[in-house]
């Protein structure tokens, strides 16, 4: 990948020194002006597709392997500025109990004392982990969108969970957008969403000591917005 952005770099260097009438120009001006953002899906309120979006989180589990987990009930809209993407705004709301696992094996039988009937109910309803019933909303509200020399977004913002408040960057791609989508007709956009956080932060440390499950937390979204009707 280094090496191809090299050879990129490279030729785009040589190529903007020819066409200037051997003027040079900087490389990194060459190099945003062939990644810059363009957006063709129009400004407005874009809402998530649930039929065609993944929201997922990954953490380190007893040092060997990152364990995937994700939510199937939340909210993801959009209010975009096409014209001027850090005049956009994004916000995430999720509900803790539509945690799911690919946990196969008798939850009841090895976790006999934890009083759940299986790991999605312990994750969401536990003191231990989201403590849904106390906490039954996680959001994160951006505060800041900038675009970076690379075409990608830096997104600022506030994460809430357990009932906590703390700042949280993501990283986002527009994977794709158009002003009118083959199926619905409507405009559409994809993106593609990652950033990291300690959970610890939040107070919920549960076997971060012994380092049988990570403190870092990395977040995953993927998945196609539609304008609102």
């Amino acid at each position: 990948q280094t090496m191809h952005r090299h050879l990129i770099v490279s030729f785009i260097t040589l190529l903007a020194f020819v066409t200037a009438g051997c003027k040079p120009v900087a490389v990194e001006e060459a190099v945003q002006t062939a990644t810059a953002l363009k957006v063709e899906a129009p400004s407005g309120q874009y809402r998530h597709d649930p039929t065609h979006a993944s929201l997922q989180f990954g953490v380190l589990h007893l040092g060997l392997s990152n364990y995937v987990a994700g939510f199937t009930e939340y909210s993801m809209e959009l209010d975009l500025d096409s014209d001027n993407i850090s005049a956009s705004s994004v916000s995430i709301t999720i509900d803790p109990n539509s945690i799911r696992t690919d946990y196969r094996g008798d939850y009841v039988a090895s976790h006999a004392d934890s009083g759940f009937a299986n790991w999605e109910e312990d994750l969401a309803m536990s003191e231990k982990f989201f403590n849904a019933a106390l906490y039954p909303e996680i959001r994160f509200q951006s505060t800041e969108i900038s675009e970076q020399s690379s075409g990608r977004l830096q997104v600022n913002g506030e994460l809430t969970l357990l009932g906590q408040t703390h700042p949280v960057t993501l990283e986002a791609i527009v994977v794709g957008s158009t002003s009118k989508h083959p199926f619905t007709q409507t405009p559409a956009l994809g993106l593609s969403v990652s950033g990291t956080f300690l959970r610890s932060t939040f107070g919920m440390d549960y076997l971060v000591a012994p380092g049988f499950v990570g403190d870092q937390v990395t977040l995953m979204f993927e998945g196609e917005l539609h304008q609102a009707l």
